[in-house]
């Protein structure tokens, strides 16, 4: 444990925002994963969605870098596309 009153400030700061960071990186994972185990297209079309909101807002909370969560909805999308989209 730090002795300086500074540290230990920092020591509770850091507990936060690791708790913050753990709890958003555990929605952008169980989003994903909805959007993968989805059944039919609407499903998927819906928590597609659902899954792009989570990572623009991981983005903009500085969670993820942005070029990550663009890749990351990329994929996901076309995922989605080539699975339930016929030709």
């Amino acid at each position: 444990m730090p002795i300086i009153k500074s540290s230990i400030k920092d020591v509770r700061r850091t507990k936060t925002r690791t708790a913050r960071n753990s709890a958003e990186k555990n929605k952008i994972r169980t989003a994903v994963k909805a959007v993968r185990a989805s059944k039919t297209a609407e499903e998927a079309q819906a928590k597609l969605k659902v899954a792009m909101k989570v990572l623009d807002k991981a983005h903009s909370h500085g969670i993820m870098k942005k070029q990550t969560a663009s890749r990351t909805v990329a994929r996901l999308s076309s995922f989605v596309h080539k699975t339930f989209v016929k030709k």
